[in-house]
């Protein structure tokens, strides 16, 4: 059924069933019950195009991920149970989600400015922040509404929500360092994602206030994914001076570390201490469990859903007040930390005294 036949069905004009649909004051009350009780009996729903055309609005918040960086593209959890809380937060307001994919090498601006011409969607959420990214300048200057998962360098306000990546670090740095560690690795995603720098600095000042020296050798900027788990927990562990413990700043980077250090013949926990980002069902599995962080994902959808209503209110009146908040996570305690920082039991130095074979 479409308004045409709505209308005929009441005996009104078109005109006086969209504005009665539309909540318009120059229709009576009672008029606007009746279509209403109507429509849900005859199973009436808007066309959405031809309502995009008369009010150049879609209803719909568009979600961009990238290719590159945000782990749902690499088959990690993060953002399956967060989508589903962003979608049931727009549902409150009356508005869709789209998750919309950048092409792998695709520059985010361009792919962007591409969905902003064709008006795609009404209002964005973005990821995947970069240290400085042009994505947000963009949308600033042209007064389209969006809110951000992380923060960026610009001195500019917008509207964002970020994990609180230094209490994180902070508490996995301080409990390390008071099990007595001194060689602590990092692994963390790329330099040019803005929360990749907040860690890094961050872990540079815990190990300052720890009084332990920081070594770049330590340190390893990556994909974080499962792969690049294993492959820097081996390359950080053939160091001359090997870490004790390894703070893996990534979703799955702890099923890949756990591979590696057991094909050297390492038991996390007893051998090595280990610290991950998040608790997740991929990592939920790891035996002995992994110490690591907790958060509602769908809270913190339903809290980015929010914050994107509110940005799109505040355009409309002219209020330049937005939503910056650093979400919490609380640490969950495993076994996986359990090992002391005494440097592990070798006779000769070198990590080939103790593999097997």
């Amino acid at each position: 059924m479409d308004i045409r036949d709505l209308a005929s069905h009441l005996g009104l004009s078109i005109g006086t069933v969209s504005r009665a649909l539309n909540d318009r004051k120059d229709v009576s009350a009672t008029t606007r019950q009746r279509v209403i009780e109507a429509a849900t009996e005859l199973g009436y729903t808007p066309n959405q195009s031809g309502r995009t055309l008369r009010i150049g609005r879609t209803g719909t918040v568009g979600f961009m991920l990238t290719l590159e960086h945000d782990s749902a593209v690499h088959g990690d959890p993060f953002f399956m149970a967060l989508l589903e809380g962003v979608q049931g937060g727009l549902a409150e307001h009356g508005l869709d989600l789209i998750v919309l994919l950048a092409h792998k090498g695709e520059d985010g601006l361009t792919f962007l400015r591409r969905h902003v011409a064709r008006g795609t969607v009404d209002a964005w959420l973005l990821s995947a922040t970069r240290y400085e990214d042009e994505r947000i300048d963009f949308l600033l200057d042209r007064k389209i509404p969006f809110v951000t998962l992380g923060r960026s360098s610009t001195t500019r306000p917008f509207a964002w929500i970020d994990l609180d990546f230094e209490s994180v670090v902070a508490r996995a740095v301080a409990m390390l360092a008071k099990a007595g560690h001194r060689r602590i690795g990092l692994v963390a995603p790329p330099l040019l994602i803005n929360n990749s720098r907040i860690v890094a600095d961050c872990y540079r000042q815990a190990l300052a206030t720890a009084g332990i020296a920081f070594d770049p050798a330590l340190v390893h900027h990556g994909d974080t994914d499962e792969n690049d788990g294993e492959a820097t927990a081996r390359q950080l562990m053939l160091l001359q001076d090997r870490p004790s413990a390894l703070l893996l700043m990534g979703e799955t980077a702890p099923v890949g570390a756990y591979r590696a250090l057991r094909g050297m013949g390492l038991e996390p926990g007893i051998d090595i201490a280990v610290i991950g980002l998040r608790d997740n069902p991929t990592v939920r599995v790891l035996s002995p469990a992994l110490t690591c962080f907790t958060l509602a994902l769908d809270e913190l959808g339903l809290a980015l859903a929010h914050g994107i209503f509110d940005t799109i209110a505040s355009r409309a009146n002219d209020d330049a007040s937005c939503v910056q908040r650093r979400w919490p996570m609380q640490m969950r305690i495993g076994d996986s930390h359990l090992c002391e920082g005494a440097p592990i039991n070798q006779a000769d130095g070198t990590l080939e005294s103790f593999l097997p074979g």
